[in-house]
């Protein structure tokens, strides 16, 4: 798989890592790792945070649009 950032631009760069949120594969200059809360519970919404955060892989947008604040 090649990144979508980098064929966007011209470019061939084989991707390492994949979106969590949209699913566009990322090479490792465009790919951006977070560390990402965690919520535990039942539906309808999430009864608590858990104590500790999850990796996760974003690419630029993905990540913009998720953070809080």
């Amino acid at each position: 798989m090649k990144c979508y950032v980098c064929a966007k631009q011209g470019k061939t760069t084989e991707a390492v890592g994949i979106c969590i949120v949209c699913g566009m594969g990322l090479c490792m200059e465009h790919a951006i790792r977070e560390e990402r809360e965690v919520w535990e519970g039942g539906y309808p919404f999430p009864a608590r945070k858990m104590k500790k955060t999850l990796p996760r892989i974003l690419c630029k947008d993905c990540a913009d649009a998720t953070r809080e604040g």
